[in-house]
């Protein structure tokens, strides 16, 4: 399993580096609308739909997609765009999160279609604006989410006591949210720092929270980490609901493509909404 799951990894490594350093955007743009595709697919058959049925769902995804790239959103996206999608994710997120999970089951098929469908758009219109805003400004939205989980591992494994959500995801605990998101407040600065110290020619979101002073970064950074923490759970529950374990069996070692991108789903366009407010 572990030498899977390391194949698996360097493989995907070998695609999206590449891919990320390309000079030109577009290209880190293409590689992740394939994933963002087969991530839609993976909804789609999470929430009943046959085999077919779930790829027309991918094909819509890309379409959509597609539609938004010729339309020039990758660059710059309407501010009105990630307001609503923020709103939408911060609402609907709790509401899922009170009801548990049998409210998932509760919602009518189309609507969680439609839900997965825009959340999986949004979530690749945002990566891929991020990328061209900067690499610098990607990355430091991705360590903040990586760093947030590996914190939080960390955090719960030494002094977890309180489950977060024992029906939906046992093992989290409040003691790892906290660690979480005290070990990305650090990593900010450090960022934040070393921005201005190399003198980066595009600067990280939280160089960009810092403008406008170092208030907004204590509360922007824990803001996406607990967004973060709400897309872990959601897909937890998504995945109860289902009966299922992973997501697919796409990445051999990893699950499948939501199981790897499911705390990114919120944080990538709540990210943005900061950033163009």
């Amino acid at each position: 399993m572990l030498k899977q799951r390391i194949i698996t990894a360097l493989l995907l490594l070998a695609v999206l580096l590449p891919a990320l350093f390309y000079p030109v955007p577009a290209a880190f743009a293409g590689v992740t609308l394939v994933l963002i595709a087969a991530g839609t697919w993976e909804w789609g058959r999470l929430n009943g739909l046959s085999h077919a049925s779930a790829w027309g769902l991918g094909l819509a995804c890309l379409g959509l997609c597609m539609a938004s790239w010729w339309q020039g959103w990758l660059v710059s996206a309407p501010k009105g765009v990630w307001v609503a999608s923020g709103l939408a994710w911060v609402v609907c997120g709790v509401a899922l999160l009170r009801g548990g999970v049998g409210s998932w089951a509760l919602i009518p098929q189309a609507l969680r279609l439609l839900g997965g469908l825009l959340a999986l758009w949004l979530a690749w219109l945002a990566v891929a604006q991020a990328r061209s805003i900067g690499i610098n400004f990607l990355l430091s939205i991705l360590v903040l989410v990586w760093g947030a989980d590996v914190f939080a591992y960390f955090a719960g494994r030494a002094f977890g006591r309180r489950k977060l959500a024992p029906s939906i995801s046992p093992g989290k605990s409040w003691e790892g949210v906290w660690g979480g998101m005290s070990g990305v407040v650090v990593i900010s600065f450090v960022w934040i720092w070393a921005d201005a110290h190399w003198s980066i020619p595009v600067p990280s979101l939280q160089s960009h929270f810092m403008t406008v002073g170092w208030w907004k970064v204590l509360l922007g950074v824990p803001f996406l980490v607990a967004s973060s923490v709400v897309g872990d759970l959601v897909e937890s529950l998504i995945k109860r609901s289902a009966g299922v374990k992973d997501s697919s069996g796409l990445l051999p070692g990893h699950g499948g493509v939501l199981d790897r991108v499911d705390a990114l789903l919120p944080t990538l366009p709540l990210a943005l909404m900061l950033y163009s407010l």
